[in-house]
């Protein structure tokens, strides 16, 4: 990695609006002195030099000319007990756009540079404090959107992931280890029966990497939210379930037929679950150019889409529409909303089954509601039974006491995957009889490839990549 040591840098650490505080941070071999430079305390006696670690200071930030800039609370951190594990400064400014601009331009003009995107991470990385898996979770504490994403990210902040990775890797090693020295001093290690004692502990390597994997989808959904489309004929109420669980009218809602042209986006936080709602045009058969377009996209949504509520009109009737509707379901995570449950119905429950059953090969992850959206607060609107049903379908209902480690980063995963792969490459080897030297080597090779996960067997560029993602003061 690149050499740093010698630089020190400064960003502002907080959002670029007008809030109480700013914070401006400096950090690096030069940080307490350069701060000293343009620090000037109450009494104009204190020398930020000389202070003790992890203490703040109230004076101002004056610039060249000896102007005051801003009054401040300045808190120095000396190596290596601070984020970076370098000498470290943060600045505490009022948080005016201006000013904080005005202070970071002071510090920069006093010798420090412009932090790069991250760079504060990533010197905490290089510097040992922190391994990337847990530099990547500061990212998503940062991005989280919903509980369940802050809580599995806070849990791989803390290093649940890295201990597990970490132990794996340690009883890998071991084999390796035991292999080479076995290969070099066959006189006094023997490799007797070996093969069948590695495939045992093989076996379990693979098991504790298949049960990170088997929470992978999960991860991502948690992370990223379901994606969720809402289909159905032309005024069956989609609209009007998006703008009830936003509880804003987002959507126009008319009596007319194909009020929704083209897709409405918009992130709902039902209780902790995050959903990426698509309202999508009504799907029929249309003449109209435009409403065509916008059915076309409803059906190309669909196809990506994690779950799809298919908004029924119960009053009315079945017919060709919905038949092309439910095609759209193969395969898929669905919930049907039975709407307008507060009129009377002609579409039954029984009726709907009989007729997923004709169309559909596999029904099995579809449910059946009924809803009514006139009145959100009302016992039948099923909003309720609705949360509660993506919460089983996705989450097994679980996840809100589930302690589980979780994967949320693709990375993460591939790199598990790759271990994984390597590791039945070792039992096929085992089972063929291969010489033992062919199971270092597919052993090493899953040593690697979960190295990747902690940022020990990664490359440059992926490290660069990583810490790019992150904010310029953090």
């Amino acid at each position: 990695m690149e050499n740093f040591e010698k630089e020190t840098i400064a960003a502002i650490a907080t959002a670029l609006s007008d809030s109480g505080i700013g914070i401006v941070r400096i950090s690096g071999e030069n940080a307490i002195y350069i701060v000293d430079s343009i620090f000037r305390s109450a009494s104009g006696k204190k020398i930020l030099t000389k202070v003790q670690s992890h203490t703040i200071h109230y004076g101002y930030i004056v610039d060249k000319d000896e102007n005051i800039i801003d009054e401040v609370m300045t808190s120095v951190m000396k190596a290596p007990k601070s984020y970076t594990m370098e000498d470290t400064v943060e600045i505490n400014c009022h948080g005016g756009v201006l000013v904080m601009q005005k202070v970071l331009e002071t510090v920069l003009q006093a010798g420090a540079r412009l932090a790069e995107p991250g760079e504060f991470t990533k010197r905490a990385f290089l510097n040992g404090r922190i391994d990337l898996s847990r530099a990547e979770a500061v990212i998503d504490v940062i991005h989280s959107q919903n509980e369940y994403a802050l809580s599995s990210s806070v849990s791989q902040l803390k290093g649940r992931l890295s201990d597990k990775i970490r132990s794996l890797r340690e009883d890998i090693l071991y084999q390796i280890a035991f292999i080479e020295s076995a290969l070099d001093d066959p006189e006094h290690i023997s490799l007797e029966g070996y093969p069948e004692q590695l495939s045992v502990k093989v076996k379990k390597f693979e098991k504790q990497i298949e049960k990170l994997l088997e929470t992978a989808d999960n991860g991502r959904l948690m992370k990223e939210g379901i994606s969720t489309v809402i289909v159905g004929k032309p005024n069956a109420g989609k609209s009007s379930l998006l703008n009830m669980l936003l509880g804003e009218d987002r959507a126009i809602v008319t009596e007319i037929a194909g009020t929704t042209r083209d897709a409405l986006h918009e992130t709902i936080n039902l209780h902790g679950i995050s959903l990426n709602m698509i309202d999508t045009a009504g799907i029929h058969e249309t003449q109209d150019i435009v409403e065509k377009i916008g059915v076309e996209r409803a059906k190309k949504y669909a196809v990506k889409a994690d779950m799809i509520l298919y908004v029924v009109d119960a009053s009315g009737n079945l017919d060709e529409d919905d038949r092309n509707i439910i095609s759209l379901l193969e395969g898929k995570k669905a919930i049907i909303l039975l709407n307008k449950s507060d009129l009377e119905n002609r579409i039954s429950e029984e009726l709907l089954r009989e007729t997923l059953a004709k169309v559909l090969k596999h029904t099995e992850g579809i449910r059946i509601l009924r809803t009514s959206t006139i009145d959100p607060s009302s016992e039948n609107s099923g909003m309720e039974e609705l949360e509660e049903t993506i919460r089983n379908m996705f989450f097994e209902g679980e996840l809100k006491h589930n302690n589980e480690l979780v994967i949320t980063n693709l990375r993460h995963k591939e790199a598990l995957q790759d271990a994984l792969n390597s590791l039945q490459l070792v039992e096929r080897s085992i089972e063929d009889g291969m010489p033992e030297d062919f199971y270092s080597i597919d052993l090493t090779s899953a040593y690697a490839s979960l190295g990747k996960i902690i940022g020990e067997e990664v490359d440059e560029d992926v490290v660069n990549e990583i810490f790019s993602k992150f904010c310029m003061g953090k």
